[in-house]
């Protein structure tokens, strides 16, 4: 199931049609890393099924897969090669490789060495609900939903997408849960948190699995500490951690949530997974949102409220960027 979410607002203009959208992925789709090819990237049945949609669609929602293979190439070997190189131009002609030629018998170590270099796959689920005008990447990194974001954009011609933010800032809300105790209905706060400090040294105070409804938690955050992270649960169904950036992190489905699931396999237990994670989350999500004071209207012209963790302004798609381990297994 879906792990981590970060949550996008799609704009208007988009023309929501799964089978044109998968027609548009087909353009780029995966293909493994040729010889000498440092990394792929490319669009990926989320079933894992060779020629399966590039798109499935499940109750309304539609699941796609970005997928990337990328060959491992440590440094220490490369430069164990390079050295072997120079070595060799320094006994043939009595120099040592000036800089500019370390730097080219440098790609040439790298470029011999590419092919037998391991590789390491990983995959990148987004989940899109059309019909909230919401998408979600599976990503526990800003720069790696940036890279899914940005290739998104890129192989679909009118998709716009803005980072949802909240009226009021997750870290100051969070703050207040924790000190009177006081959540929005359904919502609990579970065992782990962190609180992070403003001054120029920036302490840290993590708390796991133990009980946050102490006053040496109020101290810390009386003393100017703000929640950068908390667990919480919602409805006894769902177990997430909520940052303050407005990711969700470590998301769990607990016992009640399978109550009801069909017991099938294969491709009907594909869908009654993806059903019941998107049934769920998709009631969750909105009341997080209400409950962080609902989403901040950009079109408004004001800001969210002002902390120290909150962000004043629409958070822009950025190129790729950043490397992040992934999984290439389905999202259950």
């Amino acid at each position: 199931m879906f792990k981590n979410l970060i949550t996008y607002r799609i704009g208007e203009g988009w023309t929501a049609d799964a089978q044109l959208l998968a027609e548009q992925l087909g353009k780029e789709p995966f293909l493994p890393c040729a010889p000498t090819q440092p990394l792929a990237v490319g669009w990926a049945p989320p079933r894992g099924v060779e020629h399966a949609p590039l798109v499935e669609v499940v109750d309304g929602h539609w699941l796609v897969k970005l997928k990337r293979e990328q060959r491992l190439l440590p440094s220490s070997v490369v430069n164990e090669r390079l050295d072997e190189l120079c070595e060799h131009i320094e006994e043939s002609t009595g120099r040592k490789p000036g800089k500019k030629a370390r730097k080219d018998l440098k790609e040439q170590a790298e470029h011999e060495l590419l092919p037998r270099a391991f590789t390491k796959t990983s995959a990148t689920q987004v989940w899109i609900a059309p019909k909230d005008g919401l998408l979600f990447v599976d990503a526990g990194s800003s720069s790696r939903a940036d890279e899914v974001v940005t290739l998104l954009i890129q192989a679909s011609p009118g998709l716009s997408l803005q980072l949802v933010q909240t009226a009021e800032s997750p870290a100051a809300v969070m703050a207040a849960w924790l000190m009177d105790g006081v959540t929005p209905e359904g919502f609990q706060i579970e065992r782990e948190c962190e609180l992070k400090g403003s001054d120029e040294q920036k302490p840290v105070v993590r708390y796991a699995r133990h009980s946050l409804d102490i006053d040496e938690v109020r101290a810390h955050l009386t003393s100017g500490k703000m929640p950068t992270r908390l667990a919480l649960s919602w409805n006894e169904r769902v177990a997430f951690t909520l940052t303050e950036s407005f990711t969700i992190k470590k998301i769990s489905f607990l016992d009640l949530a399978f109550e009801g699931r069909p017991d099938v396999s294969g491709d009907e237990a594909f869908d009654a997974d993806l059903a019941l994670a998107t049934g769920e989350l998709g009631r969750l999500i909105p009341a997080l949102i209400e409950g962080l004071g609902g989403e901040h209207d950009f079109a408004a012209g004001a800001s969210p409220a002002s902390t120290p963790t909150a962000q004043a302004a629409p958070v822009p798609v950025a190129l790729p960027a950043g490397e992040q381990a992934g999984s290439d297994s389905p999202p259950w």
